[in-house]
């Protein structure tokens, strides 16, 4: 008399293991997407730490300017001769045209 045995054995139950699985996706989803999202966000922080005055950038709205001053996370950009715009330190991203030169 032969009894089969309902549950996997050995390392392919372990593989098949629901709870198992589980973990690997929350792993695939950390090194795709949550990993290089943080990599990223200190890359602008360490930008935005490192912004001085006569520095070109651009802001989140797209409006391009020069660094005129920064003071308690307000930036003054100049964005024409003689026009100065207030902006929060948080929308200042660099500008890719004065990144290649």
């Amino acid at each position: 008399m032969v009894f089969l045995n309902a549950a996997p054995a050995g390392v392919s139950g372990f593989l098949a293991n629901p709870i198992f699985m589980f973990v690997i996706i929350i792993a695939i989803m950390y090194f795709m997407m949550i990993r290089p999202q943080r990599k990223r966000q200190k890359e602008i922080e360490n930008f935005r730490r490192s912004l001085q005055p006569g520095q070109e950038v651009v802001t989140s709205g797209g409006i391009y300017g020069k660094i005129k001053e920064i003071n308690d996370g307000i930036v003054v950009l100049e964005i024409a001769h003689n026009v100065n715009v207030r902006v929060d330190i948080t929308v200042v991203f660099a500008n890719p045209k004065a990144m290649q030169q």
